[in-house]
């Protein structure tokens, strides 16, 4: 039979046979994805038999441990593995205590005075005793509530037999013993400043201290010049600290609420495992990380999910345990919903497998860390595809790791750097402490006198050094 086509219905086939071929271009391109993500499947698979069978090897070698150390048939019990503790027997009624070989009371101290009590007369017939043996020994600890020394310094003027002119001793015979004009010596500067920054107490509340403990007399102002005159001793030592972290390979930064004169700012952290270094500024812009970390530096900057840090173009570790906190919240929030629940629990799983992976293969080629990290990356993107466009819960954070996902596995690849921020909180927390105690600065003078301490006695604390013989030296230097 044959068919005729009139010149009216050409132009509907023409655009039947297009959409045929679009069609056919479309299957093609759906065929070539699943094709891809087959391979990706399939490598994944294999990676997972190897490491199933590394584990089915490891817990091999342990059961074949446990059956050693399992008492054989009709024999002595074998020796124990060092992680059982030994059963102990229930001792019988009545067995007296086994004596201990290490003695348990208090330690006692080196005596700086001793008092002997001995009784003159009998108790019975009232007659003199003498002599004796110590039966009995207590120690009481006593705090003196000594009087404040006042060292009055004369300048002895002299004139010399020969010549006839006269000598006078220069200020330079008190370095080391005071700082300057001051009245106060170099020792009593680094009590108060201990006071201030380590005990985080108010002025008023060291003016108390100075007044009913040792009698000194110090108005609210003269602190305040003693504070500043050990600052301005300190600049060149937070200096370097400011360089060192600038040269650090790893950086944690972190920022804090601070009131000055009433208004609000902000004191910004930047901390290494041996340094740390504030700085205050009334902004929470992104200038104060470019400004404070300048061009010197070229590491990793470990941080939270604010935005300001991105102002820092290089390699970047957002906190997961910032993340996963908030995952916690929203859980918790919302207990009913399985859905949530899932995803929290396979972002967490998510995260532990990355852990894992990094403490396993610290000592991996370069490239192999990379590549994991890029497959965790993968991974975390598409288990918050499905919800970033969804009015579900979980929305906002899957679009927090979408955007983050190049700063959330840094750690995978570099094994010095930490996955959390723990770091940065650690040091800022004392700030923190004192701006609730104190309520903060009233003035630009204090919020500076208030970094360089905040710098220098926290990076003696992060290093371990006694702050009260460190700031002494501090002051005694010249």
């Amino acid at each position: 039979m044959a068919y005729t086509v009139s010149m009216d219905q050409l132009p509907d086939m023409a655009q039947q046979l297009e959409l045929l071929q679009n069609l056919v271009i479309h299957q093609a391109q759906c065929l070539a994805a699943i094709e891809a993500e087959n391979t990706a499947l399939r490598a994944n698979l294999t990676q997972l038999q190897a490491e199933n069978a590394a584990l089915r090897t490891e817990n091999a070698a342990l059961k074949a441990h446990l059956d050693e150390t399992e008492p054989p048939s009709g024999g002595a019990p074998a020796a124990s593995p060092r992680f059982v503790q030994a059963h102990r027997p229930k001792k019988p009624a009545g067995q007296p205590r086994r004596k201990r070989t290490r003695n348990a009371s208090r330690r006692r101290e080196t005596p700086t005075r001793v008092v002997e009590h001995a009784i003159d007369q009998c108790q019975h017939c009232g007659c003199t005793l003498r002599g004796g043996s110590v039966k009995r020994i207590r120690q009481v600890l006593d705090i003196p509530l000594a009087p404040v020394e006042v060292i009055e310094h004369r300048f002895v003027e002299r004139r010399c037999p020969l010549c006839g002119k006269r000598a006078v001793p220069r200020a330079e015979v008190l370095a080391g013993e005071v700082l300057g004009q001051h009245r106060v010596s170099i020792r009593t500067m680094s009590i108060i400043a201990n006071w201030r920054q380590e005990g985080r107490l108010p002025l008023e509340v060291i003016q108390w201290l100075l007044q009913n403990l040792y009698q000194l007399e110090l108005s609210i102002g003269e602190l305040v010049d003693i504070l500043e005159c050990v600052a301005h001793k300190a600049e060149g030592v937070v200096e370097q600290i400011h360089r060192q972290v600038q040269d650090s390979p790893v950086v944690h930064g972190d920022e804090t609420v601070w009131r000055e004169d009433g208004k609000q700012g902000y004191f910004w952290s930047f901390s290494t495992p041996q340094e740390s270094y504030f700085v205050y500024s009334p902004s929470r812009g992104g200038q104060v990380v470019e400004d404070v970390l300048g061009s010197r530096f070229d590491g990793t900057l470990v941080t939270d999910f604010y935005s300001a840090y991105y102002r820092y173009q290089g390699p970047h570790q957002r906190c997961w345990v910032h993340l996963l906190r908030d995952v916690h919240a929203l859980k918790e929030a919302y207990p009913d919903d399985e859905q949530l629940q899932a995803w929290g629990l396979a972002l967490h799983a998510l995260y532990k497998e990355a852990c894992a992976y990094r403490d396993r293969h610290r000592e991996a080629a370069w490239i192999d860390r990379s590549r994991a990290a890029q497959r965790f990356e993968q991974e975390s993107l598409a288990l918050c595809a499905p919800y970033l466009d969804q009015e579900v819960p979980q929305r906002v954070l899957c679009q927090r790791v979408h955007r983050f996902v190049n700063a959330l596995f840094t750690f995978v690849v570099d094994p010095r750097v930490p996955p959390d921020n723990n770091a940065a909180e650690r040091a800022i927390r004392p700030l923190a402490v004192s701006r609730k105690i104190s309520g903060g600065t009233r003035s630009a003078r204090g919020s500076r006198i208030k970094a360089i301490l905040a710098s220098l006695f926290g990076t003696w604390r992060l290093r371990g050094i006694n702050p009260l013989p460190a700031c002494i030296h501090l002051l005694a230097s010249p």
